[in-house]
């Protein structure tokens, strides 16, 4: 069977070869030819795109394809929710799906990576001559298939909605309500803190936030023998020295408003997720 295989495999590249022959075109000067033409319209088209968009455009006044630049970043910025570009959304949106962190895995690196073995080794396991499509339905199915699931998850990805700071700080009132810290003006003012500075894009708090890269919940971490004010107070202005590297320094916030996050982290002593 496998000196069969061998020898229709031969005869066959033999008669390519002869229609490449008899019927084909020479690599040179023909096809180098042709790719040179097509490099000089690519390379044209951005350079006269390139130049609309300059001659066009004057500082941050738009023109027919956008400014020079925009405005400054502003680092301080409660408001913004970090988004991939728009060919990332399927495996953002696969994040979104697998959210547990002992699942996390799966989205980053075990769907992508099993689909790109198969695509990798479909020449090995496909030997078949035959590429009419309707002669090969599982294959086209399975195409047709990933095609979807693309098309479905980066559409789900590119209209998912997160919630912004502003947003969260509406829940500020439950949790001071849950958490018996409503009398206390300063752990207020650093649940509002926490909800605007980003901190449950790691974190969870009272089933609220987003616990995909394996931060720890902080409803109850005030109940911790040693986390007082001070503690926390610390830690935020150098995780590092507390032997966290992932966490980056909330020094930036400044003395008054570590000492609000600290006291609202200290009276965060647990409580039943709200509804």
């Amino acid at each position: 069977m496998a000196r069969d295989l061998g020898e229709q495999n031969r005869e066959h590249f033999a008669r390519y070869k002869a229609d490449v022959k008899k019927e084909g075109k020479p690599f040179f000067p023909v096809a180098i030819f042709h790719d040179t033409v097509m490099s000089l319209v690519v390379v044209s088209v951005i350079t006269v795109l390139a130049a609309i968009w300059y001659y066009d455009a004057d500082g941050t006044e738009a023109g027919l394809l956008g400014p020079w630049y925009t405005a400054p970043a502003e680092p301080g910025t409660t408001d913004f929710i970090p988004r991939p570009d728009w060919y990332f959304y399927f495996l953002f949106y696969l994040l979104r799906i697998f959210k547990w962190p002992e699942t996390v895995v799966l989205a980053t690196v075990g769907v992508p990576t099993i689909c790109l073995i198969l695509l990798m080794g479909l020449p090995f396991y496909d030997r078949r001559r035959e590429r009419r499509p309707l002669h090969r339905p599982v294959a086209m199915v399975a195409a047709v298939l990933t095609i979807i699931s693309m098309g479905v998850l980066t559409w789900k990805g590119a209209t998912a909605k997160e919630a912004l700071g502003s947003e969260l700080v509406l829940l500020v009132p439950v949790w001071a309500e849950e958490q018996g810290f409503a009398n206390d003006e300063q752990a207020v003012q650093g649940g509002e803190l926490f909800a605007q500075s980003g901190c449950m894009n790691c974190h969870t708090y009272l089933g609220e936030g987003n616990g995909n890269l394996g931060a720890p919940d902080l409803s109850a971490i005030g109940a911790v023998q040693g986390n007082d004010q001070a503690h926390f107070v610390a830690y935020l202005t150098n995780p590092a020295s507390f032997g966290n590297n992932v966490m980056g320094s909330y020094s930036y916030l400044g003395q008054e408003n570590l000492e609000a996050l600290g006291a609202f982290l200290a009276a965060s002593d647990g409580g039943e997720p709200s509804d």
